[in-house]
């Protein structure tokens, strides 16, 4: 059952529903994140728009997920890569 819950970004109360108290939590720290973000981009561009500000902490964190993404592809690589061998290591020993 989904949860009603408010969060304040940028000074703006959003109501919001939560489908569980693990989203509840993340929904929270993701406020409180974008929260600080603002604040930074505040202090070095005070004459820009809250929504200019919101564009630039949403560029800054879809390249986060894309850099996230690909160091996640790279580790599976390297995963598969190390199963593949110690696959090959074990039936060479089986095989003597």
């Amino acid at each position: 059952m989904d949860q009603s819950i408010k969060v304040i970004i940028g000074g703006k109360d959003y109501p919001l529903k939560a489908s569980s108290p693990e989203m509840e939590h993340f929904m929270r720290i993701a406020a409180e994140q974008i929260n600080q973000k603002l604040e930074t981009y505040n202090a070095k561009y005070p004459d820009l728009s809250v929504a200019d500000k919101l564009a630039f902490v949403c560029l800054q964190e879809a390249v986060n997920r894309l850099s996230a993404q690909k160091k996640i592809a790279n580790m599976n690589a390297e995963v598969d890569s190390f199963l593949n061998e110690t696959s090959t290591y074990l039936q060479k020993i089986e095989t003597k």
